[in-house]
């Protein structure tokens, strides 16, 4: 839906609105052009119904506006005398044009000062959890979203099973673009299995401002630009339609961001043509070939002892060697030390070794996860040249992220020594938004920006900030919470400060003072 789209779709909304409810606005003492003029007619309508003005803005946020309406349909009604349980279902059944009969076919005056208070017990369970609903879908959309991190690939700077805060603001938050979806579920509703959205009516992109941008560095929660892709390293480029708010939530580290050249020598991320310094709690993993002395190994007690994140396996028997999916440079140093190590070599794809998975999947680079770039990032404005040579790097950038998803048809291709845009003959192209390189500090067990690309800004969700729960998934009991995880920031250097202490501290002052009152109230 484009914006000219979008404004005639609510001047629709106003002209239905109008027409099933200017008497009405008559019987309660209003002039019937009040109910014609947009957002005023709201404003009114919320004094009629005697509701606080402050609702005209939930009517006007995506998603959150679905559950308002029927409220409002249902609050209007009870404003003419229709409170029954019958009139209530058929407001909400009729998506509000029950209204239509209230407004040509009774008489019922308006209520004026009615009981504002839900009338039975069970309707007022019913309001405080839709306004519940409401709240934790204002903040859930607008400001902090809880997180799981479900795989190891930023491993000691987020754990498998880590439960985060993921901040919104940060970056600013994005409006949602599908605006018929279930409240607080992301693609699918839980439980059953369900698409939880309807993509036929899509908003335009908007982002409401932030205090920051996407610093290098930085880790970031993102919607998965090729989540709908059905196989990401198939030149032929066929996907599905899936809306980007929709598409999968992933965590990576942004490595470099728009306007950088990067570049991955001997595992190593090469920004600008130098090697990055990551902060102090990232910790690069790597896999290792371990030669034993013949002795043999525990490989539980190895995990355990020189913390390897996922796993150690034997490779040969007879050869006594050992693989080692994922290890610091710390750990495997101490590694060295066991006195039934011989070696411990570091596995280094070499810069002879194709991957054709590896971006821009073109089948035409000699590059690997280890060896590849440099590639520019693009930048908003600025302008890069278009060559059979550079046509991989920026299609999918330029006709899906720049085009589709922009409501505009940009199709490439090449022909000759020339590239083609829209059957237009083209030697560069001006970027209208940001992109950015996400990659996981666990190098060898990371499915990120080195096998499909770029991550658009269009696609940017929020900045992770804190870990409010850890669950260990290989230990039981109690042993399974990681206490000393619980409650600290995401960001930040040295050992990690846990604020739980303070918040049950905290947490016990208000109950007290909750006590204390209420005692005192009965008293």
């Amino acid at each position: 839906m484009t914006f000219t789209q979008l404004i005639v779709f609510i001047l629709i909304i106003q002209v239905i609105h109008f027409l099933g409810t200017w008497k009405l606005y008559k019987r309660a003492g209003r002039s019937a052009w009040q109910a014609a003029i947009p957002i005023y007619n709201a404003v009114i309508l919320m004094r009629i119904i005697q509701r606080p003005t402050w609702w005209v803005i939930l009517l006007f946020l995506p998603i959150i506006n679905l559950i308002m309406f029927p409220v409002i349909w249902v609050e209007t009604a009870r404003s003419f005398k229709k409170s029954s349980t019958l009139d209530t279902w058929l407001c909400v059944l009729s998506l509000g044009f029950y209204l239509y009969y209230i407004n040509y076919f009774t008489t019922e005056e308006y209520a004026g000062k009615r009981e504002l208070n839900a009338q039975s017990k069970g309707a007022e369970t019913l309001s405080s959890v839709l306004f519940a609903v409401v709240a934790a879908t204002i903040v859930h959309t607008y400001f902090m979203q809880p997180f799981t991190i479900p795989t190891s690939s930023l491993e000691k700077s987020l754990l498998v099973g880590d439960f985060l805060f993921v901040s919104k603001f940060h970056y600013g938050a994005k409006t949602p673009q599908t605006p018929i979806a279930f409240p607080m579920v992301h693609d699918s509703i839980p439980l059953i299995g369900v698409k939880s959205y309807v993509s036929d009516v899509q908003l335009p992109y908007f982002r409401l401002p932030g205090f920051q941008e996407v610093e290098r560095n930085d880790i970031v929660v993102f919607n998965w630009p090729v989540d709908t892709v059905r196989k990401f390293f198939d030149t032929s480029g066929k996907h599905y339609y899936k809306p980007i708010d929709k598409k999968s939530n992933y965590v990576k580290r942004a490595v470099a961001i728009a306007g950088d050249s990067v570049a991955v020598v001997d595992g190593y991320v090469h920004v600008n043509g130098k090697q990055i310094d990551l902060p102090e709690r990232a910790k690069p993993q790597f896999s290792y070939m371990v030669q034993g002395k013949g002795k043999g190994f525990n490989p539980d007690y190895l995990r355990s002892r020189y913390n390897i994140t996922d796993g150690i396996s034997l490779y040969n028997k007879e050869l006594d060697q050992y693989y080692v999916k994922a290890m610091t440079e710390e750990s495997m140093q101490n590694f060295m030390n066991h006195p039934n190590v011989e070696t411990v070599t570091r596995l280094i794809s070499p810069t002879t070794y194709k991957d054709d998975r590896i971006f821009p999947n073109n089948k035409k680079q000699v590059w690997n996860h280890d060896q590849m770039g440099p590639i520019y990032i693009p930048k908003a404005g600025e302008t890069v040249q278009l060559t059979p040579e550079s046509f991989g790097f920026y299609q999918r950038a330029i006709e899906v992220y720049e085009g589709e998803e922009m409501g505009v048809e940009q199709k490439m291709s090449v022909k000759g020594d020339l590239v083609y845009i829209n059957d237009k003959a083209v030697k560069d192209y001006t970027f209208k938004q940001n992109y950015y390189w996400m990659m996981g500090d666990n190098r060898h067990n990371s499915e990120d920006s080195r096998y499909w690309g770029f991550v658009p800004e269009t696609h940017i969700v929020g900045k992770p900030v804190f870990i409010w729960l850890s669950i260990d998934p290989h230990a039981s009991g109690l042993n399974k919470i990681r206490w000393d995880r619980m409650f600290t920031t995401v960001s930040g250097e040295g050992e990690r400060t846990s604020y739980l202490p303070y918040f049950l501290i905290l947490v016990l002052l208000i109950t007290g003072y909750r006590t204390f009152k209420k005692r005192k109230g009965k008293s």
